[in-house]
């Protein structure tokens, strides 16, 4: 199986708002819209097996020296075959393009993140996330996400 991770174009928008929206509804990442998907497009990597987009994620600007790796997702019968570890390489590859040494997540797959060598950290230490977008989010004050975080070299 071949996989090439490539970053996202306009094309991509609607299998995007697809996959991100299957998360959604389970409750375990937030939604996007396709104007906004269409906004960050630049933002996004994809994941292609024999050209058909079977996973995404993005990396959204928190500080000067800090992003975050958000919509992070594959499409149910390419799991546990490498496509997500790929598409973190890639996010981080883009992080170091841009000179920034950190990047965080907010995850139910910690696990999957310490593989990808992450280290679990207190939310608390990230106040540009907090208050860009955690003061919206509906699990606000019930948040059940485990920060990680990734220092580069």
């Amino acid at each position: 199986m071949q996989v090439l991770c490539r970053r996202a174009a306009s094309e991509d928008v609607e299998t995007l708002f697809q996959l991100i929206k299957g998360y959604a509804e389970k409750a375990i990442m937030l939604p996007r819209t396709r104007e906004t998907l269409t906004e960050l497009i630049d933002t996004f990597v994809v994941a292609e097996v024999d050209g058909v987009v079977v996973g995404c994620g993005s990396l959204a600007k928190l500080g000067d020296n800090l992003v975050e790796i958000r919509s992070l997702g594959i499409t149910d019968g390419y799991k546990s075959l490498g496509i997500g570890s790929k598409l973190v390489d890639r996010l981080l590859e883009m992080a170091r393009e841009q000179g920034i040494t950190k990047v965080m997540a907010l995850t139910y797959a910690d696990k999957f993140f310490e593989r990808n060598g992450f280290t679990i950290v207190e939310k608390e230490i990230f106040p540009e996330k907090v208050w860009r977008d955690c003061v919206n989010c509906p699990k606000q004050l019930a948040c059940d996400e485990i920060a990680v975080l990734r220092e580069l070299k």
